[in-house]
């Protein structure tokens, strides 16, 4: 069963512009993490919540060993999705059948995180729930949470984000360029207008500008770009025209709520007519998208033409309301900030029909793209293809939701999820998945193709003990349905889906049975490639199980051939483990060591994690069977923490299980308890990619693993290191899960004073990570 975790290499949204100093907003943020668990930053529409997030947790982010996660929220609708959402963004995948959240907190329950929760007005009930469930499930875990308004939590620190300090435009001006306001409309300015700087000339008139918005910095950057046309005193003179008009002429300021309403009105009739139309039907997209999907939703009803999309777009980009991004392979993507989305659907409901037609052809672009995905899958494009999904999830979301809700729609919904398939099975999101298609299945009862797909897709994604029954059931429902209606292609997946849950429910000689039967068939006509090569993996998994070692090593090269004619790696990365699996059963140690090896390679390509675990558990079992109990030690706490975001029992499975405790079984009656937790332990402090990089870098001795220059690292008991008895005090204490400020607190000295013996330690001990010191330390004890 497949699952690909998301990249990690990009917590934090990237920052497209200059962040103009908010010094003492960040310092109170930092000084509220260090003592609360729960911290939302309030505000109105525009004044900049998310960047100071993000800046506030970049700058606290090393407190936290297990890292940063930000989940934004402002593509959700469905407070259902809310800990799903969260989930993917920690990277878990959950195959239980617990409810969403409970299962949630209990894999973070021992993690020391910072999660950044955006956008959360709109959901503020479920962002509640998740906020209180995980501060009174968990210790380590804070959360920063962005807010139109409180989560209404009694945990709650709120911190009111504030607009920019304007100074008084008739008073003295002189130190007027230390005013953040005028620095942002001057540094916004300049990238239109190339060496504008605020002057003694212009002073007063970005000042009475920048009041006049209120220092709200959305709408102190909408009124910059307008300096491509205008002066600042031409830009003033016909805001304060806007604002005379908006107040029938009342010298009376408008309300700060409406201060960004009226300077996007005035953005938005600035437009041209192409401009606005594209703006408003840009708005049904939800988080980031490119412009093959901006094309998509905009073409027809006056925008007729690819090209008048692009010339919008760039215009739009020029206006400041959409903002540039930079794509999973490179490629150019926008995104809508979401006052501007909010805005553009707004005009879009004022045409009679139109909101309707561009989401239906936002979902028929989804559609699209999920068709060209599924068919492309079996070949050389998947970490592509996961890349680009996993970009477009939030649309991916929308289109169904729609789909399911609006009359009419909801075969077209149950067509979408089942197409998809591979993306809930391969991509890492089973619960998701699960989550769409009961969804679908319940609005679709009547016979059809589509239904028996996302009957065999479901049963597909059971993969705990108690979801295993229903998932065999649905699989078998779909079987009977698409042999009814004449399918043999629908017929043939749900027949994978039956034998795969016979293999994990550990009927392995009934899973042997049905899939030589499977195989001797040969594709049925329609047949997904991808399943037809896991027909042959699960054959050759039970016969490997069944140490039947050559009957499956000869149905492996099958595999490698198959692979091989389409460039496939995820198959084929089954296929790798299985003969590692194979040649271990036969003893040899070195040939199974080099396809295990592969293996791990090939799924780190495409991110797949519970892949990576199964290859990570037989490579332990092989260097044990090698003699080389501490890297096997090491390496088995290395795929503990991997499991821990799936599922740390294997779905209960004895087959799997029996891999990881002979492992271990063997290496503790080698080297003892304590030598075999030193071991482990230090596994468990690496990072996936850094764990995946060594083992792929071991030279195969038994000191542990190689450093990525080849050289192996010493156990930490052979360690030479000799920390200061204050550096010794402060790694006792990162051990225990404290933050710097917390260690500061407790040995009553400076946080930086903290944070440099941190850096030290961290340095002496050649480390990259709190987690390692924390394991470093109970290795000494």
């Amino acid at each position: 069963m497949g699952g690909s975790a998301p990249r990690r290499d990009c917590h934090l949204p990237v920052e497209t512009t200059s962040f103009v100093d908010r010094r003492s907003e960040l310092a109170e943020g930092r000084e509220l993490l260090a003592r609360a668990r729960l911290v939302t930053l309030t505000g109105p529409g525009g004044v900049g919540k998310t960047r100071l997030a993000g800046r506030i947790a970049a700058r606290v982010g090393r407190a936290f060993p297990d890292g940063v996660r930000f989940v934004h929220l402002s593509g959700l609708h469905d407070p259902a999705l809310v800990p799903l959402a969260v989930a993917d963004a920690l990277g878990l995948h959950d195959h239980s059948e617990r409810p969403a959240l409970d299962s949630l907190v209990e894999r973070v329950r021992e993690r020391r995180l910072l999660l950044v929760v955006d956008n959360c007005e709109h959901l503020a009930t479920a962002c509640a729930a998740l906020a209180g469930a995980l501060l009174r499930g968990t210790t380590g875990i804070r959360v920063l949470a962005t807010s139109r308004h409180r989560l209404g939590l009694t945990e709650e620190h709120l911190m009111e984000v504030r607009p920019l300090p304007v100074p008084d435009p008739d008073g003295d001006l002189t130190a007027a360029d230390g005013y953040p306001a005028l620095a942002l409309f001057a540094d916004r300015a300049a990238a239109v207008v190339p060496g504008f700087r605020l002057t003694a000339a212009n002073r007063s008139a970005v000042a009475r500008l920048c009041r006049r918005l209120d220092g709200l910095p959305l709408a102190i950057e909408l009124a910059a770009v307008r300096m491509r046309v205008l002066d600042v005193h031409q830009l003033l003179a016909r805001l304060d025209d806007r604002y005379r008009l908006l107040t029938g002429g009342s010298p009376a300021v408008l309300p700060r709520h409406q201060t960004l309403r009226a300077a996007v009105d005035w953005s938005h009739e600035l437009c041209d007519a192409r401009e606005q139309a594209v703006w408003a039907r840009l708005s049904v997209l939800a988080g980031s998208f490119d412009l093959a999907a901006a094309e998509a939703v905009c073409c027809g009803g006056g925008v007729a033409e690819g090209a008048d999309v692009l010339e919008a777009v760039a215009g739009l980009v020029d206006k400041s309301v959409l903002c540039r991004e930079t794509g999973p392979d490179g490629g150019l993507r926008y995104r809508l900030l979401d006052s501007l989305r909010h805005y553009g659907l707004e005009r879009l409901r004022e045409m009679p029909g139109e909101e309707r037609a561009a989401r239906v052809r936002h979902r028929d672009w989804v559609q699209q793209l999920a068709a060209t995905c599924e068919r492309e899958w079996f070949g050389p494009g998947q970490p592509g293809i996961v890349a680009r999904l996993r970009a477009d999830r939030d649309n991916i979301r929308a289109a169904l939701d729609f789909s399911l809700t609006t009359p009419g729609e909801a075969h077209a919904g149950l067509r979408l999820a089942g197409i998809l398939w591979f993306h809930w099975h391969a991509c890492g999101a089973p619960r998701e998945g699960r989550y769409w298609l009961d969804r679908a299945l319940d609005a679709n009862p009547d016979p059809s193709p589509e239904r028996a797909r996302a009957l065999w897709t479901a049963g597909l994604l059971a993969g705990c003990p108690e979801d295993l029954t229903r998932g065999r059931r649905r699989a078998e429902e779909a079987r009977a349905l698409a042999r009814r209606l004449g399918d043999p292609a629908e017929a043939a997946h749900a027949d994978y889906v039956i034998g795969v849950i016979r293999l994990f429910s550990d009927d392995i000689p009934g899973a042997l049975a049905h899939f030589r039967a499977a195989v001797a068939r040969g594709r049925a006509p329609g047949q997904h490639l991808s399943l037809l090569g896991l027909d042959h993996v699960e054959l050759a998994c039970a016969l490997a199980f069944l140490g039947r070692a050559d009957e499956a090593i000869e149905v492996c090269e099958e595999i490698r051939r198959l692979c091989a004619e389409h460039g496939e790696q995820w198959v084929l990365s089954y296929g790798e483990r299985i003969l590692a699996l194979a040649h271990a059963v036969k003893g040899d140690g070195e040939r199974a060591e080099a396809h295990a090896r592969e293996a791990l390679r090939l799924k780190l390509a495409v991110h797949d994690v519970v892949g990576i675990g199964l290859t990570l558990d037989l490579l332990a079992r092989i260097a044990a069977d090698r003699g080389a109990h501490r890297r096997a030690a090491l390496v088995l706490g290395g795929a503990d923490r991997a499991w821990t975001d799936v599922d740390r029992d294997r779905w209960g499975a004895a087959c799997l299980n029996a891999t990881r405790r002979a492992a271990e079984d063997r290496v503790r009656e080698a080297i003892g308890a304590a030598a075999y937790r030193r071991a482990y332990d230090r596994g468990t402090a690496l990072a996936l990619p850094e764990l995946a990089a060594r083992v792929l870098d071991d030279t195969g001795d038994d000191t542990g693993l190689a450093r990525p220059d080849g050289h192996p690292e010493e156990p930490p008991a052979a360690a030479t290191v000799r920390l200061t008895r204050r550096e010794a005090q402060v790694a006792e204490l990162v051990a225990e899960g404290l933050a710097n400020q917390q260690i500061a607190d407790r040995l009553v000295i400076a946080r930086r004073t903290a944070e440099g013996h941190v850096e030290r330690i961290l340095s002496k001990l050649g480390f990259s990570n709190r987690s390692q010191i924390a394991a470093w330390v109970a290795a000494q004890r």
